[in-house]
């Protein structure tokens, strides 16, 4: 008989997780029992991610698991290293306390009778999240992102609003613009290589490349591609459809957009430079400067835009597009310091950004429900813990010492030394938008600490909001402090695509 590799069924036993979640998940009306189904499914899902990268970590290996034990161009395969178990940790993680911080909010701004569906949303999206971690076949990468699309709409428009009803089909005109050029490209691609696992393509690349063939349709496909990813990860100019999504959405689904849909994009594209396209050509034509003049504008657009609101939840949605700038600059940077910062940030903004969302709905909550930053003066004091996560996530924001955004932008920083010809507008830019950064968070964070005079009825506090903020302050002190193994982990993995 032969022998059973239970490590090499976890990246298929997760996605299967929750893909079943979503299918069970309708038969339970009750919103809450299917929030307690989600949140199980995630933990298990965590548990299996943390086995998975313990294993390949210690090892120090890689595979491919061939599902169903079938060969192209029957099969299907998915991939899984040290960075691939890293993400799928790291966003279980980000997706249980969110999901645990922010209960309250589904609650309240959902139907009763619509919330076990939006738990059916959750369920896969975060399964076409994990799809686009593990993959290792370009044409499911597709189906992930399409199902990662529809869903990342329904949890936007779950309010049943007009707003959201609006800024979901803003949102989603944008994501079909990024998956029609996605789709052609992929098409055009299987047209050259008559592959669609990603080896199979990457050495159909390779040979064709050395004998000079298809030189300008593949410039064209790669292009396409990158595109099409890029613009579902709403890198500048295509990151205004977040200004209109998130403050239309409940905190809850503006966390797991910011902190994690836009990651698995943009962690899509490190996998097409690496898995597929290799590095060097993607370096030979000229991607890397292309991402990296994009990265740099995005930086400073997004923090300018965030500077002129005055709207917490619209100065957050922009903070987040100078963020998604932060990460195109890194992979355009084109070296390995540069994608292994990139990495690291994607980790330490998908905690941080998370948890500024739901300490924003917490701040918003004591507040009447308003989102002005003047109307949030005293807030802090309402709700203390809100208040605390707040200040931490913006000063991470910022990149103050000992938290995770500091050790993003120092690695951002020290990757330039690689990249001569780039130091210096990368180094510019950084310091301008660090200051950026500072000049609308911490007025922010003023504002929700002033003094004002106690009035009003004695508010309760969700436990679970409180006890979700609290996990989400401790990691990133933790990441800002024992970063070290992490860093370890990401070079390992980088090494092994």
């Amino acid at each position: 008989m032969e022998h059973v590799n239970y490590i090499h069924n976890i990246p298929f036993a997760s996605i299967f997780l929750t893909m079943f979640g979503g299918i069970i998940t309708p038969l339970f009306r009750n919103g809450k029992v299917a929030q307690k189904i989600n949140f199980v499914i995630v933990c298990l899902v965590g548990i299996l991610s943390m086995i998975l990268l313990e294993n390949v970590w210690q090892n120090e290996e890689s595979f491919t698991f061939m599902m169903g034990h079938f060969p192209a161009p029957w099969g299907n395969e998915l991939r899984a290293g040290p960075l691939e178990a890293l993400m799928a940790l790291t966003f279980s993680f980000v997706m249980g306390t969110t999901m645990l911080g922010g209960a309250k909010f589904i609650q309240n701004d959902i139907l009763a009778e619509k919330q076990n569906l939006y738990f059916v949303m959750i369920n896969l999206l975060f399964g076409s999240m994990l799809a686009l971690i593990y993959t290792n076949d370009i044409f499911t990468a597709y189906v992930f992102l399409e199902i990662n699309t529809i869903a990342s709409c329904a949890i936007i428009m779950a309010k049943g609003t007009g707003e959201s009803i609006a800024a979901t089909l803003h949102y989603l005109i944008i994501c079909l613009l990024g998956s029609g050029l996605f789709l052609i490209g992929i098409s055009l691609l299987y047209t050259i290589t008559g592959h669609l696992l990603m080896p199979n393509i990457q050495q159909s690349i390779i040979q064709l490349t050395t004998s000079g063939e298809y030189a300008f349709p593949f410039a064209v496909v790669i292009g396409m591609i990158i595109i099409g990813i890029s613009i579902k990860s709403a890198v500048f100019p295509f990151h205004f459809m977040l200004a209109s999504a998130h403050p239309a959405a409940t905190p809850a689904s503006s966390s797991i957009l910011s902190g994690l849909v836009l990651k698995s994009f943009i962690f899509l594209n490190i996998k097409m430079f690496y898995c597929v396209f290799t590095i060097d050509l993607i370096r030979s034509l000229k991607i890397t400067n292309v991402l990296f003049l994009f990265g740099l504008i995005g930086m400073v657009v997004g923090s300018v835009s965030a500077l002129k609101e005055t709207r917490i939840k619209h100065m957050l949605a922009y903070s987040s597009a100078a963020q998604i700038g932060y990460l195109y600059m890194g992979l355009g940077l084109g070296n390995h310091e540069g994608m292994v910062a990139a990495c690291f940030h994607i980790l330490a903004h998908a905690a941080t950004k998370a948890m500024l969302f739901l300490c924003a709905g917490g701040l918003m909550s004591v507040s009447g429900g308003k989102d002005g930053i003047h109307d949030l003066r005293g807030a802090a004091h309402k709700n203390l813990i809100a208040g605390i996560g707040f200040t931490v996530g913006g000063l991470s924001m910022v990149g103050v010492p000992l938290t995770a955004g500091f050790v993003s932008k120092l690695y951002f920083a020290s990757a330039t030394i690689y990249s001569p010809q780039k130091m210096l507008i990368t180094l510019l830019t950084l310091a301008i938008s660090m200051i950026l950064n500072a000049m609308y968070f911490i007025p922010s964070a003023i504002a929700i600490w002033s003094p004002v005079e106690k009035k009003g009825e004695h508010i309760k506090l969700s436990r679970r909001m409180e006890a979700g903020i609290a996990i989400f302050i401790v990691t990133n002190f933790l990441l800002g402090i024992f970063y070290k193994p992490i860093i370890d982990m990401i070079e390992l993995g980088i090494s092994l695509l």
